[in-house]
């Protein structure tokens, strides 16, 4: 499931929630889609944040994902 469709899904089950109540089997679904959304975002962000480099006063690059990130597991 692609995040359109994901935010689809979540949008539909939060109107349906609003309207006459979800499932039991519903609700977990939210739940699920919610987290995964979430996971999804905070990847996103993570490999962006990964990929900046600060030029420094002095002219030296610092590349943040190496110092920070994914350079530094």
């Amino acid at each position: 499931m692609n995040v359109e469709q994901m935010t689809a899904r979540i949008n539909a089950l939060y109107h349906k929630s609003q309207a006459e109540g979800l499932t039991d089997a519903e609700k977990e679904e939210q739940k699920q889609l919610r987290s995964a959304y979430v996971a999804n975002v905070r990847a996103n962000l993570k490999g962006q944040l990964d990929n900046i480099s600060i030029v420094e006063k002095d002219g030296s690059i610092t590349d943040l994902g190496k110092k920070h990130g994914k350079g530094s597991k």
